[in-house]
């Protein structure tokens, strides 16, 4: 490691990341962009899932400020995040098979509609499963992932694919197995992981290319604003209102 302290350490690596996804990855972004945007414009919904930690950055553009509020999040009991008691189970269930059919058997996903599924590794069942079952439904499935998983670990899916093979655009983290960025002869196991830091701004990413996208064709986006600014309560409540039938977190 180089003579700078870790925090420096790991804010220059999560900056190279971030050039790197910016360089590498421009024209996906601008394909998940464009493919949200074709989805809010033909009457579609928009949906994102994510496991663990990898929910993180699909939390994060819903019901958000500065974000579409189309975007609904679909959720999993017990795998959305660390709240679920034990911890543990969460990692147990995204290896279940079956779950992810029970899950879309009862939501609200429909032909037409794009899902953004998130998943570090991408060789889990419940990611696998979610894209593959997602895209027989007539749903655009976006994948978030590390490529580099598919190259240096296994499946863990039946059919021994991941998620990066089921999918209509893949937006590669360039995340390395393991996350974690940093190794010191101190401590002894790498530490430092990026992947929340990248994956969500490679989400935001592509949300601004909708939005930017909408505006370009005449359309106006459906944006949430902050409430804490004055007027955006309102604004909110107008955007809410107007594509209420397409919102599903109000419920």
């Amino acid at each position: 490691m180089s003579d700078r302290k870790p925090a420096g350490q790991f804010l220059d690596a999560a900056i190279d990341l971030l050039r790197r996804v910016r360089d590498e990855e421009a024209a996906s972004i601008e394909a998940a962009g464009t493919l949200l945007a074709d989805t809010v414009q033909g009457g579609g919904r928009l949906f994102a899932f994510g496991a663990g930690h990898s929910s993180l950055a699909a939390q994060d553009v819903v019901y958000r400020a500065g974000g579409l509020a189309l975007m609904n999040l679909l959720a999993v009991p017990g795998v959305v995040g660390v709240d679920v008691m034990p911890a543990t189970l969460g990692s147990a269930l995204e290896r279940v098979d079956g779950l992810a059919s029970a899950v879309l058997d009862s939501s609200p996903l429909r032909a037409g509609d794009a899902l953004v599924i998130i998943s570090l590794s991408g060789r889990n069942a419940l990611p696998v499963e979610m894209a593959m079952n997602a895209r027989a439904l007539g749903v655009r499935v976006i994948g978030v992932t590390s490529v580099a998983y598919a190259a240096e670990t296994t499946s863990r899916h039946a059919s021994g694919t991941f998620l990066k093979d089921h999918c209509d655009i893949v937006l590669d983290s360039k995340i390395a197995v393991g996350d974690a960025e940093l190794t010191l002869d101190t401590v002894p196991a790498p530490f430092a992981p990026a992947s929340t830091v990248v994956t969500s701004a490679l989400v935001q990413a592509m949300t601004a290319t909708a939005a930017a996208a909408l505006a370009d064709r005449g359309i106006e986006p459906p944006l949430l604003r902050s409430g804490n600014v004055d007027g955006g309560h309102e604004w909110n409540g107008r955007v809410l209102d107007q594509y209420g039938d397409r919102i599903f977190y109000r419920r």
